[in-house]
């Protein structure tokens, strides 16, 4: 992984203390609210409902078992013993006091972390393929091309006050991990006939109040102008984003406003002027950042480990959660797993994507002795240890279910996304944790969960959809009426190649009636079901009227199956 040099360690020390100094002016009353405001959103501090929220940055999702153990640390000290990963990576800490902000950040430097435009109206965190670098559809490993685009990106001083925030992700496998088409700016690393790396463009994606998937806008471009293309692009936005209006000010209603073939236009001609400049990338520099990001030393090892094969056969608890926690691995004897941050909830620190600093330090032991030291955080809210002998399988599997990371739900319908919504966000119309604990429970049996089968059930508190609402095949938004909270229900919608947004299917539901809905919706699902085919595949097949009419049935259309034993 990425190491600070001494430009690195020198630059996020200094914006500390200026923020130190920021902080101790604004609480002796030298700088106003509206003063500090700008200053404190570009170090990750918000004001939520019950005080300040700090988001602290994961760069493209990794972290060292080292940098876990902090944010562990930090969590216990500062705050009250847990955090919540967010679907772009980062850790926020909800309880934090204002006054030991700068301390909290001061410490996190000695680690090479930071709160660095976490937050604001600048480029944000980039994310990318939590299982970069050992999948097996790799075209290429999109890491380097990510620390890139964040060492050009970091106070970058010409958009540190753009129209609106500026996201990025970027994939470097066939399929789409990382839900680029709805990023203001996607990447897709592409090969082109000739053999070349280069990318794939997509602009003017995102969720939100009108979410709208991206379209291409350069069908390839040289990975030696990745840095000026993009500089050219945000120029655009910076020049024509909407400033008058929040609601339209993301580069998303510009792209629709102008059209694509328009905005592509504009973008080339600025790009024509930096083009071959100071910014064009090297073959040097890129070997320099990606020999960061070189393999670990691995083991030779046989494809299939004889004692992990044992363990698949006798014991069907632990093959059920090798069956959905462990992903294959592009290395003979390796696989990747996922530590589930989905238990049910039992109060405000288990909720879906929250993690304790126990936790947390679990997670770090387990990387650190199994996974050389290394760990990634996936933007459905999960952990990954990327780089497991196939041998050690049982025993993370044993030590995972003691810290409560073991759950054997991944990608199934208690595996859902949900952000923090109106029990933490001064922002929500909604509360999303009570909903999603309701769900959790209504549908905790795992061999039901099974028969089920895969399915994302994503929960947003309010239309900036934080949670991602609109790609799941089951999507709740929280609304608000008439001062009360009631729950938007959308269907069919898709992340990865086939990205697509949920269609809403009527009126809002109360809180109350939620886990009725979703039951009946399964219902429907399974009533009408081919053999082996998903929630998602149903739906395509059968259409959206079937599951609408299931929806507003006064009496479940079919009773949940109770297990055996």
């Amino acid at each position: 992984m990425y190491r600070y040099d001494d430009y690195d360690h020198a630059i996020v020390k200094a914006r500390v203390a200026q923020f130190r100094g920021q902080t101790e002016r604004y609480l002796a009353g030298r700088l106003s609210d509206n003063e500090f405001r700008p200053l404190r959103l570009q170090n990750g501090l918000y004001i939520q409902r019950h005080g300040p929220m700090l988001r602290l940055a994961v760069p493209y999702g990794l972290l060292s078992a080292r940098q876990l153990r902090k944010f562990a640390d930090i969590a216990r000290r500062y705050d009250r013993g847990f955090g919540h990963f967010t679907t772009r990576h980062n850790l926020q800490l909800n309880w934090v006091k204002l006054a030991e902000v700068p301390d909290i950040l001061a410490e996190l430097a000695e680690e090479e972390l930071h709160a660095i435009q976490t937050s604001g109206n600048c480029i944000r965190n980039v994310t990318t393929d939590h299982f970069a670098g050992i999948a097996a559809d790799e075209i290429a490993d999109p890491r380097p091309w990510a620390e890139l685009l964040r060492q050009w990106s970091s106070f970058h001083p010409e958009f540190a006050y753009l129209p609106r925030k500026f996201k990025v992700a970027i994939s470097g496998a066939e399929e789409d991990r990382a839900a680029i088409q709805v990023h203001d700016l996607g990447l897709q690393l592409v090969s082109n006939e000739a053999g070349e790396i280069g990318f794939r463009v997509h602009a003017g994606g995102g969720l939100g109040r009108t979410p709208l998937l991206g379209p291409v806008v350069r069908e390839f471009l040289p990975w030696q102008h990745l840095l000026t293309y993009t500089e050219a692009l945000v120029r655009v936005f910076n020049r024509h984003g909407r400033r008058d209006n929040a609601y339209k000010a993301r580069i998303k209603i510009l792209v629709k406003a102008l059209g694509r073939e328009e905005f592509s236009r504009q973008v080339e001609a600025e790009w024509a002027q930096l083009k071959d400049g100071p910014a064009t990338l090297t073959a040097a520099e890129v070997a320099r950042v990606s020999a960061q990001f070189a393999a670990p030393a691995y083991e030779i090892l046989a494809a299939d480990d004889l004692c992990h094969l044992t363990h698949l056969r006798e014991d069907k608890a632990f093959a059920r959660w090798v069956e959905r926690n462990v992903q294959a691995h592009k290395v003979p004897g390796y696989a990747a797993v996922t530590l589930s941050l989905k238990k049910p909830a039992v109060g405000f620190n288990s909720a879906p994507g929250d993690a304790t600093s126990e936790q947390m330090e679990a997670a770090a032991d387990l990387a650190e002795r199994y996974s050389f030291g290394e760990i990634r955080v996936s933007h459905e809210q999960n952990l990954i240890l990327a780089d497991v002998p196939q041998r050690e399988l049982y025993t993370i599997w044993h030590r995972a279910k003691a810290a409560g990371l073991a759950s054997p739900t991944v990608g199934l319908i208690q595996d859902l996304i949900a952000c923090p919504g109106g029990d933490f966000c001064a922002l929500a119309n909604a509360r999303s944790l009570p909903v999603a604990a309701a769900i959790q429970e209504r549908f905790e049996d795992l061999d039901y969960q099974h028969d089920i089968g895969e399915l994302e059930l994503n929960i947003s508190g309010c239309m900036n959809s934080c949670g991602h609402h609109h790609l799941g095949a089951i999507g709740i938004l929280g609304v608000d009426k008439n001062g009360e909270e009631w729950y938007q229900v959308t269907l069919g919608g898709r992340q990865g190649n086939r990205a697509r947004i949920g269609e809403v299917i009527g009126r809002a539901f109360a809180a109350a009636e939620v886990p009725d809905v979703v039951e009946r919706l399964i219902g429907a699902y399974l009533a009408h079901r081919h053999a082996d085919e998903r929630f998602i595949d149903t739906f395509d097949r059968i259409g959206i009227e079937i599951f609408r009419t299931a929806a507003y049935l006064p009496k479940p259309a079919q009773k949940r199956r109770v297990a055996n034993g």
